[in-house]
């Protein structure tokens, strides 16, 4: 890696730790740290990345906070999946049980808020009316914001999602409306976006100011998993857009991909950080937001 490349990362391009999935979470963290990166989102997901398990147990907090302060690295958000948001929903105790861990993991790393997602894997089908099932999903992250927010961090949610619920961008929309003024901020992946055939600027004029954070990792129809260029996503037009409005939010990098073995994916990584943070650079900014 050279000192040129780290040199031009923008700091508000940050790099999940989902993109190094099959390592422990000591070495994605030096990898990270490594390819010139000062950010992290932490992937608390079980199934896609268990570098913060879920359900996480209380004495393995500290240990955690630990290894995460050791590194040197911000973490943005912990991008965890605590269960069924609409089964949760009925009763919002195991909502509270399973957020309070990690609430307390987002504050001994000073993260700024936790992730959680847009329903359960694999509904794109609810067993009931769409409608009722997205309210649903809306009552549980509302309680959610509620447990989370009184501890200090935020509350996001990333939506669309291709393998859940609100799977495209008109769910996400509907979502969106069913929060209503509940503090939840959106999080725009723009695989998942184009994935299902969107498109981003599109999906980013629909949240407005409720967007709070950027996934990037690029797509064609159907599938999520391509590397940074070699799909169909437009990430100037997606930049040019966002700073133009005055977004002050990060971009993370969430490269799990299908189409870079492991060995490469910490260059992969550097090589696509250092392409968002020139077109950062090149992005108009207005006076004002």
């Amino acid at each position: 890696m050279t000192s040129s490349l780290i040199a031009g990362l923008d700091p508000r391009v940050g790099c999940s730790t989902i993109t190094l999935r099959g390592l422990p979470l000591d070495r994605a963290l030096r990898h990270i740290s490594e390819a010139g990166f000062g950010e992290v989102d932490l992937g608390a997901l079980p199934g896609v990345c268990d570098h913060v398990p879920v359900p996480l147990p209380e004495d393995h907090v500290e240990p955690l906070a630990e290894t995460v302060r050791a590194s040197g690295l911000r973490v943005r958000t912990v991008n965890a999946d605590i269960g069924p948001p609409a089964e949760l929903a009925a009763e919002p105790a195991p909502i509270e049980e399973r957020l309070r861990p990690l609430v307390r993991l987002a504050l001994l790393v000073g993260a700024p808020a936790l992730t959680l997602p847009c329903g359960a894997h694999g509904t794109h089908t609810p067993a009931h009316e769409e409608g009722p099932a997205i309210q649903a999903v809306a009552q549980a992250l509302s309680f959610a914001a509620r447990t989370v927010t009184a501890e200090g961090p935020a509350l996001y949610v990333e939506a669309p999602h291709l393998f859940r619920l609100c799977h495209d961008l008109p769910r996400a929309r509907q979502l969106a409306e069913a929060l209503g003024s509940a503090p939840v901020g959106l999080v725009l992946d723009t695989s998942h976006v184009v994935a299902a055939g969107g498109d981003c600027v599109e999906a980013a004029r629909a949240f407005g100011e409720r967007l709070t954070h950027v996934h990037l990792r690029d797509a064609v129809p159907g599938d999520i998993h391509r590397s940074i260029g070699r799909g169909d996503v437009d990430f100037a037009a997606l930049i040019h857009h966002l700073e133009a409005a005055g977004y002050d939010g990060h971009y993370s990098l969430e490269l799990e991909t299908h189409d870079v073995p492991d060995d490469r994916r910490p260059a992969e990584a550097a090589r696509a950080g250092a392409a968002i943070s020139g077109l950062l650079r090149a992005a108009p900014r207005p006076t004002t937001r």
